[in-house]
Order: C-alpha cells, then sequence, then structure tokens
C-alpha cells in the first residue's frame, strides 16, 4: 500500500482535483484504536488497485484536519473511515469493520 500521507488542510484542495481524474480514498485512522488498527492492515494486506490514490489521516495528530474534512465532504466524523472522492465530491463512505478493498473497488468503479 502505498499512502500519501494527509498532514495540510491544503492537501484537501489537490484531492478535489485529483479526483476529477481519478478516484480518491481518505483513510482516516486512529493509532489509539484496535479497531482502526484491524481496519488499516486489511487494506494493506488486499491488493491496491493502481488507478486509486490512497490518503492516510493520523486523525489524532490532526484531528483539526480532520474535522476540516467533515465539513468539506459533508460526513459525519467516525473513526476509522474512508471516505471515496470522485469528481470532487464524496460518493461513499465506511467506517469499522464496514471497510473493505473489494467494496472500496466496487464503488469506484
Amino acid at each position: 500500500m502505498n499512502w500519501i500521507k494527509l498532514t495540510d488542510e491544503t492537501q484537501l484542495d489537490t484531492i478535489i482535483e485529483e479526483s476529477k481524474h481519478q478516484p480518491v480514498i481518505i483513510f482516516k485512522h486512529s493509532t489509539r484504536c484496535g479497531t482502526s488498527e484491524m481496519a488499516k492492515m486489511r487494506l494493506e494486506r488486499a491488493k491496491a488497485p493502481e488507478d486509486i490514490k490512497f490518503y492516510f489521516l493520523d486523525l489524532i495528530k490532526y484531528r483539526a484536519l480532520s474535522n476540516k474534512i467533515a465539513d468539506v465532504f459533508d460526513v459525519w466524523h467516525e473513526s476509522p473511515q474512508i471516505l471515496l472522492i470522485k469528481n470532487g465530491e464524496c460518493i461513499y463512505d465506511e467506517s469499522h469493520i464496514g471497510i473493505t478493498m473489494e467494496d472500496i473497488i466496487a464503488q469506484a468503479a
């Protein structure tokens, strides 16, 4: 898995622009949560499609950025959580044990 670290609010503009050309995933991860670690490991064990960009947010370290993501993409904050961004909008989000690579691939298609 080639995670792109999400650490700055200005990256959201980049994500919105990138999503106009390819699907983008934001994975919001809590380093203090076993369920979040399980979801991260499941994603990392799966084969990630090369046509989807994967961003990783440590929401403990970057809580304000996590809140901004919830505002920008109009989603309820959860942890762990994935957001699928296409054409500048969140078209799918999932949390906890519902996070699977298979669903990401299906929703991105």
